[in-house]
């Protein structure tokens, strides 16, 4: 099995056959914050970029992973393709993305989506759903017939990796699993680990 020796490309690559081979969407991720506290929280987000700066995602600025990221900026990653019979956890730090940046991506997302940022409080507590529905109409009407710009408490975050395992089923539980750890001064270093 050949191996890059840059993981995020490595990681690129297998995300780009997820997306081809998969019944599911290939970006959806499980990821794991911890308050201040350490109390951790795990959520589904969805991987918008993969590039040498990081894993980037989008979410409400008030969120509870938000939240947990303004107090403490770590977080983890792990994304599962079961028919490429892969996993990839990252770890590492997090911070916000640019102003521009997530200008960029919201002005992307169907109109739908847009609206939703507007209407949805996420995780603050909800009475009804119809609560939730007049809310997105209520957007809907504001913004008809022009574009919806995006919300001050919407942006974007960046995973910048540290460590980051690639690990590929194998048969009887022998899996492969390989360790990518960042060391500053001298870029990625790999190791095989025990299944």
């Amino acid at each position: 099995m050949t191996r890059d020796p840059d993981p995020l490309a490595e990681v690129r690559r297998l995300l780009s056959r997820a997306q081809i081979e998969e019944s599911h969407d290939a970006t959806v991720a499980t990821l794991a914050t911890a308050d201040a506290a350490g109390r951790p929280s795990a959520r589904i987000v969805l991987v918008k970029n993969i590039d040498a700066a990081g894993i980037t995602f989008y979410t409400n600025l008030e969120s509870r992973k938000a939240l947990d990221l303004k107090v403490n900026p770590q977080a983890a990653l792990c994304i599962y393709w079961p028919t490429l019979h892969k996993q990839v956890r990252i770890e590492g730090k997090v911070q916000a993305v640019t102003e521009t940046e997530a200008e960029a991506y919201f002005a992307s997302r169907p109109r739908g989506s847009q609206i939703g940022a507007w209407a949805s409080k996420q995780s603050e507590p909800l009475a009804s759903r119809r609560e939730l529905v007049a809310r997105y109409l209520k957007i809907q009407a504001r913004f008809a017939g022009q574009p919806v710009h995006r919300p001050p408490f919407w942006g974007g975050y960046r995973l910048i990796a540290d460590r980051i395992e690639i690990w590929h089923n194998q048969l009887y539980r022998l899996h492969d699993r390989f360790l990518y750890e960042r060391k500053a001064e001298r870029g990625w270093t790999a190791q095989r680990l025990y299944p």
